[in-house]
């Protein structure tokens, strides 16, 4: 294993043989397939000709396109199809039938309106797996709305909860509704995988014992009904797997709507703090930084309170449980400001951490960039573009035996046109070259470059 933590080159991960068509834009179709891709699946994104995915031109862009789009689109290979032609909508269902996991993040009803309808597709193909990623659903009053990840974080509850309490609600600088979006995807893909995996290897071994009987005793015949019921339990077939964005926001929202089901309590915005634990903020220091300071349990609480030198709260009778504390939090955030004041962010983080408090400081991405424990882990993998180093974060989860790695970040829209039509749908020179000519697709200018 290289020293950032991934496998060198030509090694096996555990999504190598598997085949991934994406469809999807803009960010949760992307990053779920960028996931898939970093741990060895084949994926093939498929973006108009012309200016591809939006997300090309989104924030800083160098030689025209985003950094976020080459992150993104890493190990994936980048063919240009029109899919509002019907030529176009053609061959990507050709394509669909040659992959494993087709992944979209479209409006519902968009694929059926393109002929790309999932159900036809496994009826085709029935181990076919397809993860449609939408704002609010493939099903229900609100499976046509436009939802990007800002409107669905909302919708989900989470804006509510977040900012200062009695002002505007505030959202993360960051796309949190697409990414736990994504990420429940490829949760629903790989146990979709799993299971018709296992489904088939069940089958396989049914059919041995069968096999084996029928051997034994030649006047017992095997019939259909074995096949039937594989048929009917849907032994070998793929999954449809339906994400909602809101609903991936949803699932992180703790028990707010349990709380407000069983209590009536609504879970109001709590600044920088989290409802019903204290001591937990983040505290000024005297270099102009915060760290932000988690003493959640009573042994914790006191050992703070020793190393901030007030022990007289370390062992008041009103502060020594949390519900005690939770009432006093203002008494108690004042001390602790005023002692985090006195000392640097370094210094403050280096006292609780020998006193075995959890304490970090609020780091920005040139502070990731320069730490040492994140440089130590792996965090980064170092590529190659335009002749210049280029820094990438490793998607993780990191595993022991076959970890992901990236071998090409995203190139130019249509770079593998040609390699992906002509060996997966038999295309030739002459094919091509008249689909190009009337726009349907798109062909590299140069060749793949960035590997």
């Amino acid at each position: 294993m290289s020293e950032q933590g991934t496998l060198p080159r030509g090694a096996s991960r555990p999504l190598e043989g598997v085949r991934v068509l994406e469809l999807g834009q803009i960010l949760a179709g992307p990053l779920a397939t960028s996931i898939l891709g970093w741990f060895g699946a084949e994926v093939i994104k498929v973006e108009p000709p012309g200016a591809g995915d939006p997300i090309r031109t989104w924030r800083v862009l160098e030689d025209g396109t985003s950094l976020w789009f080459r992150s993104l689109a890493r190990n994936k290979k980048l063919v240009a199809i029109d899919l509002k032609t019907s030529e176009g909508q053609a061959l990507v269902r050709r394509l669909a039938l040659e992959c494993d996991v087709l992944v979209e993040n479209f409006r519902p009803g968009t694929l059926e309106r393109w002929g790309l309808d999932p159900e036809e597709l496994r009826a085709e193909k029935p181990e076919l797996i397809v993860a449609r990623v939408s704002g609010f659903g493939q099903t229900g009053p609100y499976r046509e709305r436009r939802g990007f990840a800002s409107v669905c974080e909302a919708f989900g509850g989470l804006r509510y909860v977040t900012g200062m309490p009695g002002e505007t609600p505030v959202r993360s600088n960051v796309s949190i509704g697409d990414s736990v979006a994504a990420f429940q995807a490829v949760i629903g893909i790989l146990l979709a995988l799993f299971r018709r995996e296992r489904t088939q290897n069940a089958s396989r071994e049914a059919a041995d014992d069968r096999d084996g009987l029928a051997r034994e005793h030649p006047g017992v015949s095997r019939g259909d009904s074995a096949r039937a019921d594989a048929d009917a339990d849907g032994i070998g077939r793929g999954d449809v797997i339906d994400v909602a964005i809101y609903e991936a926001v949803l699932s992180i929202m703790e028990a707010t709507l349990t709380e407000y089901d069983r209590l009536g309590i609504v879970r109001e915005p709590s600044g920088t703090t989290i409802t019903g634990i204290v001591p937990t903020d983040a505290y000024p220091c005297a270099d102009g930084r915060h760290v932000v300071i988690g003493a959640n349990s009573d042994g914790i609480y006191r050992r703070l309170m020793e190393t901030a030198g007030r022990s007289d709260l370390a062992g008041a009778a009103h502060l020594a449980t949390n519900d005690l504390r939770v009432t006093h939090r203002a008494e108690l955030d004042d001390a602790i400001s005023a002692w985090t004041r006195t000392l640097p962010s370094a210094a403050v983080v280096e006292r609780l951490e020998a006193a075995g408090v959890p304490a970090g400081p609020i780091q920005s991405a040139e502070d990731l960039v320069r730490d040492p424990h994140v440089q130590s882990r792996g965090l980064f993998e170092e590529m190659e573009m335009d002749g210049r180093p280029l820094r990438l974060s490793a998607p993780g989860p990191k595993l022991s035996e076959a970890p992901g790695r990236t071998d090409w970040i995203g190139g130019d829209v249509g770079e593998h046109t040609d390699e992906v039509l002509s060996a997966l749908l038999g295309l030739d020179e002459d094919a091509l070259e008249a689909l190009a000519r009337t726009g349907v697709v798109q062909r590299s200018v140069n060749p793949p470059s960035r590997r």
